[in-house]
């Protein structure tokens, strides 16, 4: 990636992060995916139909609008003229949106771009199985009442039996929480460890909200009854290590995940607007930060962890932006899990890891916990999958200027055995 034009975050923006079916239950994934590509454009300043594409990520797409890109430029109100894209790379999705408009701006295919991602938990439907889908389309292709009326006598009740939404992995049968508890027990993780990892990011981002950090990019949305969201609804200031120790765990009865020490099901937004740094120089914009580089790797989910990928991608992120682990003054991993964090901690620092796994010399290197998510995760701010990734360049962009750092490292697993990293550079 060129470092003598770089291409760089010129501004963005995000919804409060709230807990699904509460305060944003009634609005739909484009609306919220609308209001942040609204403001983005809003606080550049630029001529909307100079943004020449937008890609957006998504996990979980409403059916009667899949291209959810496209479904929130209309809600926008920007011009209906500008491509769209929708990207599923489940919980780095729009870190894909970002790599995806940094890789058209470096090919000359595009000038200036928009990346980000929504989610809607509270909007998921529930499914039927495919034999009630064949059902309701035969009667739909019938043409005489006779024939329909023949047809309705073979209905079951049984057709009607919704197919709850869940997050289970096709290839193996477990849940994202399964899989993560398996893996804190391959790693040596325990539920103490766990807990405080959790109440200390949940310190952490309510220090945040209370030191002005968040009020640089997440922005008040107004809910239909008219109430202004302006803040993430589930952090909890006053939680503490004696009040997760008591919930139970969720996935195994001797297991170590709790709802106490994972992340919420989410509802939000988030997006970035990215150039060249000679062109936001053209247009008289200040930049927030630079995007160094990007790396995405892949593990075979039958044969490894399932939230891993991400440790496979850090060197790589890391040889792309001609940097060492220790030239990295920020470092924001995404937390699923804490167990997913802490054993992903555990690869990192770990040299038969990296001997035997990555085919490195030594371990990538030590974390610095006063370096990691020094503003909370995903655990305490929540996780609208398909947001997390451009929620996180955002946060990453803003802090490395209230710690007076220049690189920025960010690390997101994601479901089926995927990894995403980015090296973020201070402007």
């Amino acid at each position: 990636m060129s470092t003598t034009d770089r291409i760089v975050v010129v501004s963005g923006a995000r919804t409060p992060f709230v807990r699904a079916r509460t305060v944003f239950s009634k609005m739909s994934a484009s609306a919220l995916g609308g209001i942040t590509l609204r403001e983005t454009v809003a606080r550049s300043g630029i001529d909307p139909k100079l943004i020449d594409e937008v890609y957006m990520g998504i996990v979980s797409a409403p059916a009667e609008g899949s291209n959810i890109a496209r479904e929130s430029l209309f809600d926008s109100g920007l011009p209906p003229t500008i491509p769209c894209t929708t990207i599923n790379r489940y919980c780095a999705s729009s870190a894909e949106s970002v790599a995806g408009i940094v890789a058209k701006i470096e090919a000359g295919q595009i000038e200036i771009g928009i990346a980000g991602g929504v989610e809607s938990i509270s909007s998921i439907r529930a499914l039927f199985s495919q034999q009630a889908t064949d059902f309701f389309s035969d009667i739909a292709k019938m043409k005489t009442t006779s024939q329909k009326l023949n047809h309705v006598m073979k209905f079951k009740p049984a057709f009607l039996a919704p197919n709850a939404p869940g997050i289970t992995e096709a290839t193996t049968g477990l849940s994202m929480g399964q899989s993560a508890d398996l893996m804190a027990r391959q790693f040596g993780v325990g539920r103490q460890e766990q807990d405080e990892y959790a109440v200390l990011s949940h310190q952490k981002a309510a220090k945040g909200w209370e030191d002005g950090f968040f009020k640089s990019h997440v922005i008040g949305v107004p809910t239909k009854d008219g109430t202004l969201i302006d803040r993430d609804t589930d952090i909890r200031s006053d939680t503490s290590v004696e009040k997760l120790s008591k919930l139970r765990p969720v996935f195994y009865k001797d297991g170590t995940i709790t709802a106490g020490n994972a992340s919420p099901l989410t509802d939000g937004a988030s997006a970035v607007m990215l150039m060249k740094e000679s062109k936001a120089k053209e247009l008289g914009l200040t930049p927030i930060a630079a995007i160094r580089s990007v790396a995405a790797a892949a593990v075979d989910i039958l044969k490894e962890p399932l939230l891993i990928g991400p440790v496979y991608a850090i060197p790589r992120a890391l040889k792309a932006a001609g940097l060492g682990w220790n030239d990295i003054g920020l470092f924001e991993i995404h937390e699923a899990f804490a167990g997913q964090v802490l054993s992903t901690f555990r690869a990192i620092e770990s040299d038969s890891f990296a001997k035997e796994k990555l085919g490195l010399s030594s371990k990538i290197g030590t974390i610095d916990p006063s370096k990691t998510n020094p503003h909370g995760g995903s655990i305490p701010l929540g996780h609208p999958f398909g947001a997390t990734g451009t929620r996180m360049v955002l946060q990453t962009a803003y802090g490395l200027k209230a710690r007076n750092a220049q690189f920025g490292l960010i690390s997101i697993c994601a479901a089926s055995g995927l990894g995403a990293v980015l090296v973020i550079e201070a402007i």
